[in-house]
């Protein structure tokens, strides 16, 4: 199989940028080459785009800009990204110049989301067809985890491996192998079901919240809905998109139907309305007032948060969303019976299997629920008798399985690498309550999951973490903590902790305290490795419980963070201990140097932006592990626990040596001294005061005298007694639960 190891893109505009920046964030070195002086300009900006392509700094020293006359120096590239501008005759002529140049048998592949490649090869240098792909990648490429890979009749089938299995392993995409047909295959869906929905949501007047209400959460896609995805994507794109599959669609496909929407789309591009970045589009703000436009006026007006009987009911399942009698549930049935029926249609041309698309929408949009597990979930003989009462064509796979009351999702065939939570789960667990359970995963490995509301950890949680360690023995000899939530855990249950505030149980409260730092410490020194397995937000206990672990095997997309700040707390679950003694291990500079540096992080309350830029902040190891993939995460976080497993034994408890009273003050000082450049207020400097006593010891800290960790635990627990009592940490708190936001009283 070809290697992959130096990579070349052409085009550095927003997706070519973003394409370079994720190959770079894989750790190969990658030349991004534009006209003139372009590409330097991209990648310079890199690191200010939002959100970050790049996962860490490093990855930017990894990327080279050269300009496009002289392709001479991509000699050394294995794999050469295409992603110019969508015009088929500057395409073509970029490969006539391309292939004298390029290195023999090296991989090229364009990034075309429009233009079939029989088009592209159509006139280009014989040679090239070989070597030659299309490699889809969703926008923002390091975010959205869909890659449509579309080999030729005459691309080398180690070449077409090579991408995927890089693409897979390096670049954490779930890649799904396309036919050469009009929009491949999550866009050829995708782009049908927007246009449908908004081109009904037109005709039927419709205003865009109750359309995107109804197209969004209730169905199981992103809150943005469709006229929201609109504005992320641009609306001028749209134009582009349907008119390549006007162009290259049949004249009897399905698509030739859709209502009329493009005056629309038009009006908002005259008036600049473009979109998010635009600051306008089909929605707008106004400070801090959301606005959404008039689709009568095309005036903005203030936007609305419709309560529909149809939304409602679509907690119920699909069925009932779509049978609400009234013109919202008339609409989602228009709009979903016609998608799913497309869907349907799509195999075997476009996708060989049901299973390809389900995998395609669930990782190109975002969808929960791909359309052939809703058509399932709806049931294949009622969607056959919607079609066939609104006169639509009833699918051959739709009848089929309406005949014969078989499903017609199909399941992905097993990947070698990954172990889904759900196989899991097909044994008894070890322990259960109402937030947590510890599953057993076979060869003496347990998967301890948290289910709670954003995985937020309550008494049920540390009831089972301390059952994990207690009744270990026998059963189990390494433990993994990992679920497959949006988030790893968002700390603890703030909602319990107002609750208790609220009533002065100060008893319980601190008990729910102590109670949380001794499970974290006993899993700490368990007689078993723990494992951390975090995807997604970790924050405050959730990455003090990572803090904890042994070892990390971390999703890329992990953002963790100490963030009590924003609740007027302080890490009391061993945050500050951890923190401190993982900068006392990072380097020399003595006691002052660790506190500095474990303050700076705490007192920022910083978050990290990926598993790399946590290991910068000292929230992981270095020695901690990465997984580019998050469906390969628990899989490799088992081969980690076997391997610690044997002949494991639990670290010493460690002394530490702290910075005292001097030390303190210093750091004071340079919070005070920051303060009015960060805006912080007087309850903030109180907070990182709290926090510089706690890292450097307390009232007896002493830079002479090495302390046990348990002593800073004891002043972590100390000052949080104090704080949960304040009303500015109360009003905080009720903040936060009611806003999502921090409240910097």
């Amino acid at each position: 199989m070809t290697e992959i190891r130096a990579a070349a893109v052409l085009g550095a505009g927003t997706m070519g940028s973003g394409i370079a920046a994720h190959l770079a964030n894989a750790g190969i070195p990658v030349t991004m080459f534009d006209l003139g002086d372009a590409a330097v300009t991209s990648a310079a900006g890199l690191g200010r785009r939002k959100p970050p392509p790049l996962v860490d700094a490093r990855a930017g020293r990894r990327i080279t800009p050269a300009a496009l006359d002289d392709l001479g120096v991509l000699r050394e590239a294995d794999w050469i990204v295409e992603a110019i501008v969508e015009d088929l005759d500057a395409k073509r002529e970029l490969y006539r110049r391309l292939e004298p140049v390029r290195k023999r048998g090296s991989i090229v592949s364009s990034n075309t989301s429009t233009i079939p490649l029989a088009h592209l090869l159509d006139a280009a240098p014989e040679s090239l067809a070989a070597d030659f792909m299309i490699t889809h990648f969703f926008n923002p490429p390091r975010y959205m985890q869909l890659l449509e890979v579309v080999p030729g009749p005459a691309t080398r089938p180690e070449a077409v491996e090579a991408v995927e299995a890089f693409a897979d392993l390096r670049l954490g995409k779930a890649v799904v192998r396309c036919n050469d047909t009009p929009g491949f295959v999550a866009n050829r869906l995708g782009v049908y079901w927007i246009a449908t929905a908004i081109g009904e949501a037109l005709a039927r007047g419709l205003t865009v919240e109750e359309a995107d209400v109804l197209m969004g959460e209730a169905i199981g896609a992103p809150r943005t809905g469709v006229f929201g995805l609109m504005d992320l994507v641009g609306i001028g794109l749209h134009e582009h998109v349907t008119a390549s599959l006007d162009r290259l669609l049949p004249a009897d496909d399905p698509w030739r139907a859709v209502p009329p929407q493009m005056p629309v789309f038009r009006r908002l591009v005259e008036m600049g309305a473009t979109g998010r970045a635009a600051g306008r589009g089909f929605y707008a703000r106004d400070g801090s007032r959301r606005l959404a436009i008039d689709l009568e006026t095309f005036e903005y007006r203030p936007a609305e948060q419709p309560r529909l009987d149809a939304a409602a009911n679509a907690r119920r399942g699909l069925a009932a969303l779509i049978e609400t009698p009234d013109r919202h549930g008339a609409y989602a049935r228009a709009v979903l019976i016609r998608v799913l029926a497309y869907a349907a249609a799509m195999v075997p041309e476009v996708a060989d299997s049901p299973a390809l698309i389900d995998l395609a929408m669930t990782r190109g949009y975002n969808w929960r629920h791909g359309p052939f597990a809703m058509i399932d979930a709806f049931g294949a003989d009622r969607l056959a008798a919607a079609l066939d009462a609104d006169g639509l064509a009833v699918p051959p796979l739709i009848a089929a399985a309406a005949a014969a009351g078989s499903p017609v999702s199909v399941p992905a065939p097993p990947r070698p690498g990954v172990l889904p939570l759900s196989a899991v789960k097909a044994a008894d667990p070890f322990e259960r309550s109402a937030s947590a359970t510890l599953w057993n995963a076979g060869d003496g490995v347990a998967v301890l999951e948290f289910h709670t509301k954003a995985n937020a950890i309550d008494d049920d949680v540390l009831e089972v973490l301390e059952l994990t360690v207690s009744r270990a023995e026998g059963r189990y000899r390494a433990v993994i903590i990992y679920n497959e939530g949006r988030f790893f855990c968002t700390g603890g249950d703030l909602g319990h902790i107002l609750m208790m505030a609220n009533v002065a149980a100060w008893d319980r409260l601190a008990a729910f305290g102590a109670r949380g730092q001794a499970a974290f410490n006993a899993l700490k020194y368990a007689p078993f490795p723990v494992i951390g397995a975090p995807s997604g937000r970790a924050l405050g206990g959730g990455c003090e419980v990572l803090l904890h672990c042994d070892a990390v095997q971390a999703h890329t997309e992990t953002y963790m963070g100490l963030v009590e700040l924003g609740v007027g707390l302080l890490p009391a679950w061993g945050g500050c201990k951890e923190l401190l003694q993982r900068a006392a291990e990072r380097g020399p500079g003595g006691p002052m140097a660790a506190a500095a540096q474990a303050f700076e992080v705490i007192a920022a309350a910083s978050v990290s932006t990926s598993a790399q830029h946590a290991q910068e902040l000292g929230y992981l190891r270095p020695t901690d592990r990465i997984t580019p993939n998050r469906d390969r995460l628990l899989a490799d976080s088992r081969a980690l626990a076997l391997e610690l497993a044997d002949g494991y034994a639990p670290p010493e408890p460690p002394l530490l040596t702290v910075a005292g009273a001097s030390g303190r003050a210093t750091l004071e000082l340079t919070a005070a001294q920051r303060a009015p450049m960060l805006g912080a207020s007087a309850y903030d400097l109180e907070l990182v005061g709290l926090y510089a006593w706690v890292l450097t010891g307390g009232d007896e800290g002493d830079p002479v005298e090495p302390v046990p960790e348990a002593a800073i635990s004891a002043l972590e627990l100390e000052a949080i007694d104090g704080l949960i009592r304040r009303p500015q940490t109360i009003e905080r708190i009720g903040h936060m639960l009611a806003a999502g936001k921090p409240l910097r009283n």
